[in-house]
C-alpha cells in the first residue's frame, strides 16, 4: 500500500479528480494527504474528506501568492480552529522562495515570515504536524522558527537545500517527501542518498506535471511506485522494504 503525502486534490478538474479517486484501490493507494492553498481550498478539501474518508485534509495557506489581508488571515485561523479535530495537519504553509526570485529579491519577506511563525505556533499548540514549503535558504528560516516554538512534527515537502540544513533537519527528526522527479533530477537523487529512509515519505504534488518518463502525463498517485523503485535503488534496499518503511512513516507521522 502507498500514501500520497502531498497532493493538491482541489487543483484537478472534476473529471481528473473523480478518476484519481476511483482508481486508488486499483493502484493500492490507501490515502491522500490533501493540502490546501487558502480558505476556499480548505473548504473544498474538507468536502472531499466528507465524501471519501481516504482524503485526509490539511488546512493552511500556500506561500507562493500575495500575502492575505489581516481580515482574511483571521478568518482562516478561526476556520482552522473550528475544524482542528478533522485535519491531519497544518499545510501547505511556508515561504515564497520562487515568488521572491520572480521579484528579483524585492519581495518583502517579513509578512510571510510572521505568517509562517503563527502557523508554527498553532502547530505546536494544537499538536498537529506541519507541512512546509521551504526550500534552499528558506529552510534555515523555517528551522529557526520550528526550534523556537518547539514544533517537532515537520514535513518539508519536495525539499531542496544545502548540506548544512539537511544535517540540521535530520538531527531534528524532520521529514521530507520525494516526488517523481527523483527519476531524473540529480539534486533529488543526492538528497535521497543523504537522508534517512526512516524520515522520508513519497508524494506527487499533483497536479504539478513532471518531465522525463512522465512528460505530458497526468500526475497521479500511481506514479509513486516508480519513485519508490528509484529510492530503493539509491539507498541500496529492497523495493519491498523501502515501500513498507515509507508507508509506515506516513501512517505514523500523520496519525492515520
Amino acid at each position: 500500500m502507498m500514501i500520497d503525502a502531498h497532493i493538491h486534490l482541489d487543483k484537478y478538474d472534476d473529471k481528473e479528480r473523480n478518476y484519481i479517486l476511483s482508481s486508488l484501490t486499483e493502484h493500492q493507494i490507501e490515502a491522500l494527504i490533501a493540502v490546501s492553498f487558502d480558505l476556499a481550498s480548505c473548504v473544498k478539501n474538507r468536502s472531499y474528506w466528507v465524501e471519501d474518508a481516504r482524503v485526509k485534509p490539511a488546512y493552511g495557506f500556500h506561500p507562493e501568492q500575495e500575502i492575505p489581508s489581516s481580515q482574511d488571515v483571521e478568518a482562516l485561523f478561526l476556520w482552522m480552529k473550528r475544524h482542528v479535530h478533522e485535519m491531519v495537519a497544518i499545510g501547505e504553509v511556508g515561504l515564497p522562495y520562487y515568488k521572491k526570485l520572480e521579484s528579483n529579491h524585492q519581495l518583502d519577506y517579513q509578512p510571510y515570515i510572521e505568517l509562517l511563525e503563527r502557523f508554527i505556533q498553532v502547530s505546536a499548540a494544537w499538536k498537529k504536524p506541519i507541512v512546509l514549503h521551504a526550500v534552499y535558504e528558506d529552510a534555515h528560516i523555517a528551522c529557526d522558527l520550528l526550534e523556537k516554538h518547539g514544533a517537532t512534527k515537520a514535513h518539508f515537502h519536495w525539499f531542496k537545500g544545502d548540506e548544512v540544513v539537511v544535517k540540521r533537519m535530520i538531527n531534528n527528526g524532520y521529514f521530507i517527501s520525494i516526488t517523481p522527479d527523483v527519476l531524473y533530477e540529480d539534486e533529488i537523487q543526492q538528497l535521497v542518498r543523504m537522508y534517512p529512509l526512516e524520515l522520508m515519505m513519497v508524494e506527487t504534488d499533483g497536479p504539478w506535471s513532471f518531465e522525463g518518463p512522465f512528460t505530458n502525463q497526468l500526475t497521479e498517485p500511481k506514479m509513486m511506485k516508480h519513485s519508490i523503485d528509484r529510492i530503493a535503488q539509491l539507498q541500496n534496499r529492497s523495493v519491498k522494504e523501502t515501500a513498507r518503511v515509507l508507508y509506515e512513516n506516513t501512517k505514523r507521522f500523520y496519525g492515520i
